[in-house]
């Protein structure tokens, strides 16, 4: 159990519930926003000073009957409601180790098929793990880079120089959010990692977006997204987005497609042409 993380996420959620979406009086009187810890006590049907001690990192370890009462009282998504169990101890972790990082020649060999799709596996420190020529010249060839640095959170935040660090993607708050949210879940889950505890602190270190972004204590994972990407050599490419999950390694396919006809489709043809080469090097 993370007492202290999980008394910050309680905090954050508490704050974005407005009283009249619970069908409480908004009152006059409210020194802080959102609900009050006795009314998050009472719509979860426990004792206002067992909240209270959650949130201020003082609590004993809570119930699942607890914990189920605090999601329904904060109307937490699922994706909320599985990183508070997390949080409060209740999923099994990995102490001390991060994701596999070993790609099997099963989803090796999927990259290789989708020729005509950009597509790429990542783990959930959103490390770039494998790819396909499309998925290179879609972003960058990520073979010139060290394995560490293969990773879009650094590329993202420490590393960009304008619109290419977010690769040309014109919309990119989703993406970006959805990244730090694996990122948030994978502490969860490798809560002694050294290599994760670094990451995350080089990043808060260095980047006052990322900074932002993690303190703002949110999680959501877009599993289906549809983004722009301005090309610099073949121009916009609209492309929707997928994300499938390799079970049992905490991995993710990430898979591009445009709509067959569409301009994108076409710009995405020319790109396979122009921009592709082999990206077979050892990691």
């Amino acid at each position: 159990m993370d007492k202290h993380a999980l008394a910050a996420f309680l905090r954050s959620r508490r704050e974005q519930i407005r009283p009249e979406d619970v069908g409480l009086p908004q009152g006059s009187r409210r020194r802080t926003p959102g609900l009050r810890r006795e009314e998050v006590a009472q719509l979860a049907h426990i004792s206002t000073d067992h909240y209270s001690r959650l949130e201020q990192a003082r609590g004993r370890h809570p119930s699942r009957p607890v914990l189920q009462g605090i999601a329904r009282a904060l109307r937490l998504s699922e994706q909320e409601r599985s990183h508070l169990f997390t949080l409060a101890g209740e999923l099994e972790h990995m102490p001390g180790r991060l994701p596999s990082r070993e790609v099997s020649p099963s989803t090796a060999a999927l990259l290789d098929r989708l020729a005509d799709t950009p597509a790429l596996l990542v783990d959930d420190t959103c490390r770039v793990l494998a790819w396909n020529p499309l998925a290179a010249a879609l972003f960058e060839d990520f073979s010139a880079l060290r394995a560490a640095d293969r990773n879009f959170l650094r590329r993202i935040f420490l590393h960009g120089d304008g619109d290419r660090a977010m690769y040309g993607i014109t919309d990119h708050r989703r993406l970006v959010t959805t990244a730090v949210s694996y990122l948030r879940v994978a502490t969860t889950r490798y809560p002694d990692s050294a290599e994760l505890r670094s990451l995350i602190a080089e990043l808060l270190a260095d980047s006052a977006d990322f900074a932002r972004l993690w303190n703002s204590q949110e999680l959501r994972i877009d599993h289906h997204a549809r983004q722009v990407f301005q090309h610099p050599q073949v121009g916009p490419i609209e492309l929707d987005f997928d994300i499938l999950t390799v079970p049992d390694l905490n991995q993710q396919v990430v898979i591009f497609t445009a709509q067959p006809g569409s301009d994108s489709y076409q710009n995405l043809q020319l790109l396979k042409v122009i921009g592709t080469q082999r990206m077979d090097v050892p990691t």
